[in-house]
């Protein structure tokens, strides 16, 4: 089973590495790993989607809180989640076909972002099986180069508690993908807020 997990990290060197390092040394493939900013300066935020069972999942959910530059992790594969999936794919076109790809990009809310002589490469974004159903109808025209970034996710309608110092609603800032954050009524437990 594919599992999702989403990690605050702090911006370091090797920060990477160490990640992708405890995956080696459980035997875990990674199927996919991305890392880019996030809304705190000087943390990045990492999606590691992982094939693994329930139980193994959770020890390298756990494993990975051990690490010193990770802040939080969350496994959201079973949460109400948004997930997407950014390619950029290189195909074989002659000028009299352009017409007919951009139709059948269209389909998939995909687009058209450069033309040359003898191909095109086409944007889409979506959950993965949008993505693969759009390169299995791109593949008999010919797929010259493609670039995938592998999944990014975020839990659907989760918020802070408030606090002190936080106001309204509104005002409150959003969570780290499944998160979970410290309820007051809770003592030192922890739980999932929704709006």
């Amino acid at each position: 089973m594919k599992h999702t997990l989403v990690a605050r990290v702090q911006d370091q060197p090797g920060v990477l590495n160490r990640v992708a390092g405890l995956f080696r040394r459980r035997a875990f493939n990674i199927r996919s790993l991305t890392v880019g900013g996030s809304e705190k300066e000087g943390f990045s935020r990492m999606t590691i989607v992982v094939n693994a069972d329930d139980s193994p999942a959770h020890q390298v959910e756990a494993n990975l809180r051990k690490l010193v530059p990770v802040v939080e992790v969350s496994d959201v594969t079973h949460l109400p989640a948004v997930d997407r999936d950014l390619a950029l794919i290189r195909v074989r076109c002659r000028p009299a076909e352009r017409s007919e790809i951009a139709d059948l990009v269209g389909i998939f809310r995909g687009r058209l972002i450069d033309v040359a002589r003898d191909s095109v490469i086409v944007e889409v974004t979506g959950d993965e099986a949008k993505v693969d159903g759009l390169v299995d109808l791109l593949r008999p025209r010919g797929i010259l180069e493609m670039a995938r970034t592998g999944k990014v996710a975020m839990v659907r309608g989760v918020a802070r508690p408030a606090d002190a110092d936080a106001g309204t609603d509104e005002e409150r800032a959003p969570v780290e993908a499944g998160a979970q954050v410290p309820s007051k009524e809770a003592g030192n437990g922890a739980h999932l807020l929704r709006r």
